[in-house]
């Protein structure tokens, strides 16, 4: 089970509370951004388009990725996640940023 944790504005979208909890098929294959974030939007599909572009699957501006308290936003999204990620030990973070300051 991989553990994902959304912002606020995305949780209420998806209609959950706290941390939500996916299997990501694929026995053999390596977990990655994409797999997870495939996963995240087939199971809410109200997800779709919010976290990646429809059309090019690309992260969407001021949308970050985190594990293991590494920024992996400008990561490929076919490297695998760290294997605390894919234990379930770690979370992966979908956090919205700001801008300005």
């Amino acid at each position: 089970m991989i553990r994902v944790v959304l912002p606020a504005h995305l949780k209420t979208l998806a209609h959950v509370t706290g941390e939500v909890s996916l299997e990501v098929a694929g026995q053999g294959s390596p977990v990655t951004q994409r797999r997870v974030l495939d996963a995240l939007e087939t199971r809410y599909p109200m997800l779709l388009g919010t976290i990646r572009d429809r059309q090019s699957g690309e992260r969407r501006p001021f949308v970050r990725f985190y594990a293991c308290e590494d920024d992996l936003s400008n990561s490929s999204p076919d490297a695998p996640l760290p294997e605390r990620v894919v234990a379930g030990e770690e979370p992966f973070i979908v956090l919205g940023a700001m801008a300005g300051g």
